[in-house]
């Protein structure tokens, strides 16, 4: 079985407004990782579901920039990022409530994508890895502000 994912959300041109507060952004970004996990794991987690995110959402980098000695610095995420932690089983319970929220994006990365090398075997143990049985390190989130701040209330920040 096959689930499509929806579109998912972007910022239009006129919504990338880079001199303001990241909490005027028309969508949050929040990332939230299990606190369990050692934390090399954790910052890997972290890293491979903000790079999916990257790719995925529209207008989300912000231009690159110049420093004073003329070298140029790649355009990082404007609206700004949350990271939060949680236990496995808040983890799972902001995945389960993302999944079902309108407008919401997910990426996230079970815990089979740390303990293979080889990228086919992965997506062959996901293949075969029941939803209920994914052990989620991480996920990010993207979405309406409001949407999102209610996903991750209470959560400790990072």
């Amino acid at each position: 079985m096959t689930i499509e994912h929806p579109t998912p959300p972007a910022f239009a041109p006129g919504q990338i407004v880079t001199g303001e507060s990241t909490r005027s952004a028309r969508l949050k970004w929040a990332i939230v990782v299990d606190t369990a996990l050692p934390p090399g794991r954790m910052v890997n987690a972290v890293a491979c579901v903000a790079s999916a995110t990257g790719v995925a959402i529209g207008g989300l980098q912000g231009p690159d920039g110049v420093d004073a000695g003329g070298h140029t610095h790649p355009g990082l995420p404007w609206a700004g990022c949350t990271v939060l932690g949680a236990t496995a089983e808040r983890l799972a319970n902001v995945r389960s409530k993302a999944l079902a929220a309108d407008g919401v994006w997910l990426a996230d990365m079970p815990l089979s994508a740390q303990t293979t090398r080889v990228y086919d075997e992965y997506l062959s143990t996901l293949a075969e890895t029941a939803p209920a049985d994914l052990e989620v390190c991480a996920l990010s989130i993207v979405g309406p502000r409001a949407t999102i701040d209610a996903l991750v209330k209470k959560l400790r920040l990072l």
